[in-house]
């Protein structure tokens, strides 16, 4: 084995040890990218060690790679997108969209988690983020759900897997960060992601719909009528919500903005909407504004982290040993993908989404380049499996989210998704069968 090979493995390891023992992602990339590319540059071919000689080009690169990734003009729409969801979600625009489906869905079988399906999706579509997604709803809808004597298991694996829309309807933070660390374009993953996510929302209405065919009792009938002008109020109600959605999708689709410049768009339209109409108070944007600034340094810390830990795995060159490896085996890419598949849906038991991705990318991009495969395909497929992740234990995020926000065992919200997890993996078998479903729109 060659030294960087050795600097490869041993850096590998470690950072799984340190990430097994719970040490945050950032962290963990960040001590292991450290320590390895100032091997690299300060250990020479016959064993001898020189640190004065391998500090400064350590750093440098590793300076110039932090400087290069946060200059970059993609990640400004990051924060904008966030401080959009937090800001609609201060000032109820997206649970707007849970009252109007509510309203028009009261008397369907299954109607309220329905409309707790659709309200996540409309909340995905203006914030983009799956667990805000989840925790908004699980204290609004399943405390409805339960009350009107929905099983608890249909109540939150509803809203658990609603939560999931988040990262595949436009915007996504996934979306982003794949196509910064990939060099794709925001806004053509923005346009793939929306067929696919719009699929699942499906899916989780026949779910639903088979669920309380088979057992009535899950979802009682309720007396409750609204009248025809009532369910037009509420589709009035909600026109905030529908403008924003209009000026991200059109705006990219139609081609007047980037995702950079929709972000912007969107938010000031949002802010001024909110102002407007007194839905919101100068504490409640000052609060968004901070929750933004929480957030979007959490995900720029491990952002950055990860960027020095690719660079790392180029220069050892591990990446491009597993892809000989794999191809040495000449396996046909059906299967290679599944065992990427396979990879995904196993991590994502035990890490969150953005440092499953960050921490994988630098192995399975080189490889499915190899393989022929659509990267903006590939990058819908990786996002929706990342947000499986969120409904399998023992992390599931949304699932203990919603266990926290509503006192239900963590173990009834687990058996709630599991007829939901399991259409997922019939959505992601007909986006690997079918790659119109991602690329029609593009």
């Amino acid at each position: 084995m060659t030294l960087a090979g050795l600097i490869a493995v041993v850096g590998l390891l470690a950072g799984l040890g340190l990430i097994a023992i719970r040490v945050p992602i950032a962290f963990a990339l960040g001590i292991v990218s450290t320590f390895c590319i100032l091997a690299f540059f300060s250990i020479s071919p016959d064993g001898s060690v020189n640190l004065a000689f391998g500090l400064r080009p350590a750093l440098t690169m590793m300076s110039n790679n932090i400087f290069s990734f946060f200059t970059s003009f993609d990640l400004i729409s990051v924060p904008m997108f966030i401080a959009l969801g937090h800001l609609c979600l201060h000032s109820g625009i997206t649970r707007d969209i849970y009252e109007a489906g509510r309203v028009w869905l009261t008397r369907v079988p299954g109607g309220l988690a329905m409309a707790s399906v659709l309200g996540c999706g409309g909340f995905a579509a203006i914030s983009g983020s799956s667990v805000a997604c989840a925790a908004t709803m699980g204290t609004v809808a399943v405390p409805e759900m339960t009350r009107s004597g929905y099983d608890e298991r249909l109540a939150t694996g509803s809203v658990a897997a609603g939560g999931t829309l988040g990262a595949l309807i436009p915007p996504s933070i996934l979306f982003i960060v794949y196509a910064v660390f990939t060099e794709q374009s925001i806004s053509k993953l923005f346009i793939a992601g929306l067929i696919p996510g719009l699929v699942t929302m499906v899916g989780y209405f026949v779910t639903i719909a088979v669920w309380t065919a088979l057992r009535p009792e899950a979802a009682p009938r309720t007396d409750v009528r609204y009248s025809t002008r009532e369910k037009i109020a509420a589709l009035v109600s909600a026109w905030p919500a529908v403008v924003i959605f209009a000026i991200i999708l059109v705006g990219i689709y139609g081609g007047f903005f980037t995702a950079t410049e929709a972000a912007s768009v969107s938010f000031l339209t949002a802010l001024l909407m909110s102002v407007g109409l007194r839905r919101i108070t100068a504490r409640q944007i000052v609060q968004s504004l901070y929750e933004t600034a929480l957030q979007t340094a959490a995900i720029f810390l491990i952002a950055a982290a990860a960027k020095n830990f690719g660079t790392y795995v180029s220069l050892t060159g591990i990446a491009a040993s597993l892809t000989d490896a794999v191809m040495a085996s000449n396996p046909s890419p059906l299967v290679i993908l599944l065992c990427v598949i396979l990879v995904y849906l196993v991590l994502g038991m035990v890490l969150d989404p953005i440092g499953i991705l960050l921490i994988t990318l630098p192995f399975f991009i080189p490889l499915m380049e190899m393989q022929g495969y659509n990267l903006i395909w590939f990058g819908v497929i990786v996002v929706k499996l990342l947000e499986m992740g969120l409904l399998t234990p023992p992390m599931g995020m949304n699932a203990f989210i919603i266990s926290s926000v509503t006192r239900i065992p963590s173990g009834r919200v687990f058996l709630g998704v599991v007829p939901f997890f399991a259409m997922d993996l019939l959505v992601v078998a007909a986006l690997v069968a079918v790659p119109g479903l991602s690329l029609l729109l593009v």
